[in-house]
């Protein structure tokens, strides 16, 4: 069970990790990429925004990608990248949903409906592999 989690884990997570750090260092590719709106499809604000936290994610979601790699290699060290990792991507996930709805609520662009769509969808899969995480990392430690 540990190897499959740890699969899915390194899966997701390298998607939400790799995706940020493209959208940071080759932006062009990014949106060539659908992994992020072109600045003129979206608000300037919410572009800017974009950008910082694409920077701030590439420097902190690592964390989970050694999580589920730790997990596939069975070192009991996973636990601690797991709960760090988790709190992350539940962050991450939340506020991918909640910024989009609160800019959306006040008449401004956020990108495609399409996109938008697949960014909730996303964010909700990152939180769930959050939180999950976080429980069979506290489980590991106690065990």
């Amino acid at each position: 069970m540990n190897v499959l989690w740890g699969l899915v884990v390194t899966s997701l997570s390298l998607l939400a990790w790799g995706g940020q750090a493209v959208a940071w260092m080759a932006p062009a590719t990014a949106v060539r990429w659908n992994l992020t709106e072109a600045e003129e499809d979206v608000e300037p604000a919410f572009w800017a925004d974009g950008q910082g936290e694409a920077r701030w994610d590439t420097l902190t979601l690592w964390t989970m990608v050694v999580a589920g790699v730790m997990l596939i290699a069975d070192t009991s060290s996973w636990a601690y990248f797991g709960l760090i990792g988790g709190g992350m991507y539940i962050y991450f996930g939340g506020r991918i949903g909640f910024t989009r709805v609160a800019i959306q609520r006040q008449g401004l662009r956020v990108g495609a409906p399409q996109n938008v769509r697949l960014g909730y969808i996303f964010g909700a899969l990152w939180a769930a592999m959050g939180l999950i995480t976080i429980v069979a990392a506290i489980a590991s430690l106690e065990g």
